[in-house]
């Protein structure tokens, strides 16, 4: 315990920053999955052919695809285009991606959920179809979807682990460069589980609240 005490309190701020990459990029990935995904969910929904086709394809493939080869293709396939990304900027893009495809299939199943009658009453008190969707449609769809937004955010934190994998100096890779050096195996996976476990908790315990705040149920 003394070793490791010694160990944790010279990399105590290596772990704070790499705790602080992880927050940052899960939350940039889950803030920009959600602002794509209502836009490809719109568009699964309500596009018509041309543009459901094409986004259908994207969400079947995204959602068939290992977090980890999207993970890898995002970083290694735009060499290919002449453009060198950053490992974060990748990874950021990957998470995003992979959160977006998940969240507009949800919306997808949540609007065409909704009975058509109400479309139909909005219609006939004169509302637009913007209006429809913005004041009828999205506001019912989003209270159902909120649960399964959660479940993605939990997502997401765990998947950020694998940007370890293109060098982006998150929590896990930071864990296994100091365990490398200390070969405080056990308690350093511990720490960092445990931290995982924070994270994802206060999101769940964050979730709780707004259903219950907002009577999202």
């Amino acid at each position: 315990m003394g070793k490791f005490l010694t160990v944790f309190d010279s990399a105590s701020s290596a772990l704070a920053a790499a705790f602080a990459m992880t927050v940052g990029i899960s939350a940039a990935a889950v803030a920009g999955g959600i602002l794509l995904g209502l836009v490809i969910g719109l568009a699964l929904t309500y596009g018509g052919r041309v543009l459901a086709l094409p986004f259908r394809a994207v969400v079947d493939i995204v959602r068939g695809t290992p977090v980890l080869v999207l993970i890898l293709a995002s970083y290694y396939m735009p060499a290919g285009l002449g453009v060198s990304p950053g490992p974060v900027t990748a990874g950021v893009a990957a998470l995003t991606i992979f959160c977006a495809a998940h969240i507009a299939e949800t919306l997808r199943g949540a609007l065409l959920a909704i009975p058509a009658a109400q479309t139909d009453a909005a219609r006939a008190i004169g509302l637009t179809f913007g209006k429809t969707l913005g004041y009828v449609l999205l506001p019912q769809a989003l209270r159902q979807i909120a649960p399964n937004l959660v479940n993605t955010a939990v997502e997401i934190v765990k998947a950020s682990s694998l940007l370890s994998a293109i060098g982006v100096g998150e929590l896990l890779l930071t864990t296994q460069e100091i365990i490398g050096r200390s070969f405080l195996t056990m308690e350093f996976y511990a720490l960092v589980g445990l931290l995982y476990l924070a994270v994802n908790l206060s999101i769940s315990a964050g979730g709780w609240w707004l259903e219950h705040r907002f009577r999202l149920r």
